[in-house]
């Protein structure tokens, strides 16, 4: 099978570090995927964690995108409901103004929190979120592209963008039906999470079948993010995973807690073997099989592209998976190519 290969970075914090030991483990992994030839590298958002430091890609963006050369540079997401669509559309197109031709804005409705987060990230805290993510998306679109009529309250708004650096390309990211729909219907690409919800095969299905074409894309072009580990071998493998593991198990009985170790997680799990029970698809094992699972991932969504996201207490193993996995499908002999 032929798809590209991505990387979704959520930034772990392993316990007894800090987040800004692990937005230089962010950067290094960056500039390690940029020159093994991956196709982008996209930054998560979540808030209130003490395992992920990637509360605001958008700051991140920026670093990522001036310390690599050639890899695309993006959000996997940014929670659209928690902002104004002319404050995403600025920050956006200044992104692409620094890099131009290399930005990517993944756009997601989930509150990438707890409820109560979700209510601290609002400015006016009287009423619930409003349910408006198409009109607030239809609003970014329209600053971005030009298109916002002139007659709208804000239409003069789309004139003072950030220039220089061309238009983000914008991505529809989700896990359920809504999303699907919302890709179809404007004609944008379609990110589905695979490693939250590993049974959207048929939402990606729906969403080539209704695909509407835009202005952007005469085509529907589905990526899936899913979960891989590779190691030299797959024992190795599996003890990467756990850490993982371990935190997952800790976030469904609702307690937070900084990625453990792999030592503390094997100590955990030996006394909690509940806590290994999988509740997603994980890919994870040799090159050769990570590439099996791959590509068994991507003939189920009919997918153009592969997201590979991971969480591993050691920075240098997770280097070393998306090394091995590059080296696998020949990534960097085509990229230094290119």
């Amino acid at each position: 099978m032929t798809y590209r290969l991505s990387v979704l970075d959520q930034s772990p914090i392993v316990a007894g570090a800090t987040a800004s030991d692990a937005i230089r483990n962010t950067l290094d992994l960056a500039r390690a995927c940029d020159a093994l030839g991956y196709d982008r590298y996209w930054m998560a958002e979540h808030h209130a964690s003490p395992a992920l430091a990637g509360a605001s890609p958008e700051v991140l963006i920026g670093p990522v995108a001036l310390a690599t050369e050639r890899i695309r540079v993006g959000s996997g997401g940014i929670m659209l409901p928690h902002y104004s669509p002319f404050k995403v559309a600025e920050t956006f197109a200044l992104l692409s103004a620094m890099a131009p031709g290399r930005i990517d804005l993944g756009l997601g409705r989930a509150p990438g929190s707890d409820q109560r987060t979700a209510l601290a990230l609002q400015r006016d805290r009287t009423r619930p979120m409003p349910m408006d993510f198409p009109e607030a998306l239809d609003e970014l679109t329209g600053y971005l592209d030009g298109t916002i009529p002139s007659d709208h309250a804000f239409g003069r708004l789309k004139d003072t963008m950030p220039t220089g650096g061309g238009r983000p390309e914008l991505w529809m990211l989700g896990s359920s039906p809504d999303s699907a729909r919302w890709a179809a219907e404007r004609g944008m690409p379609y990110c589905f999470a695979d490693f939250i919800n590993s049974d959207g095969a048929a939402l990606a299905q729906h969403y080539r079948r209704t695909f509407h074409p835009s202005a952007h894309l005469a085509e529907p072009h589905v990526m899936v993010a899913t979960w891989a580990i590779a190691a030299p071998d797959t024992a190795e493998a599996e003890r990467q995973s756990l850490p993982s593991r371990m935190m997952m198990a800790h976030l469904y009985a609702g307690r937070l807690i900084a990625v453990p170790t792999i030592e503390t997680a094997e100590a955990w799990l030996a006394a909690n073997p509940q806590g290994m029970m999988r509740r997603r698809r994980l890919t994870l094992g040799t090159p050769a099989e990570v590439r099996a699972g791959l590509d068994q991932v991507a003939s189920d969504y009919g997918a153009d592209e592969v997201m590979l996201v991971n969480i591993m207490a050691d920075h240098a193993a997770r280097k070393a998976s998306y090394a091995l996995v590059a080296e696998e499908y020949g990534l960097a002999k085509p990229a230094v190519a290119a």
